[in-house]
């Protein structure tokens, strides 16, 4: 029974480490660019689970975040704050 037990779980350990490869690999590379205003720089950036980027970018006007499509190499979306 325990050998049962150890072997169920070294597939298991196995199969997860090979799922996390498989997705790790579905994007290799994106070259994308971002069009920033006179003075705006990058204040942070983080990802979603859907592969999604949110870039926080800070400039003199206001502060925005960008909704980046990587797969796609495009912007989806921008978020501004309200004033």
């Amino acid at each position: 029974m325990g050998v049962l037990i150890v072997f169920g779980t070294v597939a298991l350990a196995i199969a997860i480490v090979q799922r996390l490869g498989e997705a790790g690999r579905e994007i290799t590379r994106a070259d994308l660019s971002l069009a920033l205003p006179e003075g705006a720089r990058i204040g942070g950036i983080a990802a979603a689970a859907d592969g999604t980027l949110a870039v926080w970018v800070t400039g003199p006007g206001e502060d925005r975040i960008l909704l980046v499509d990587p797969r796609r190499g495009r912007v989806a979306g921008e978020i501004r704050a309200g004033r």
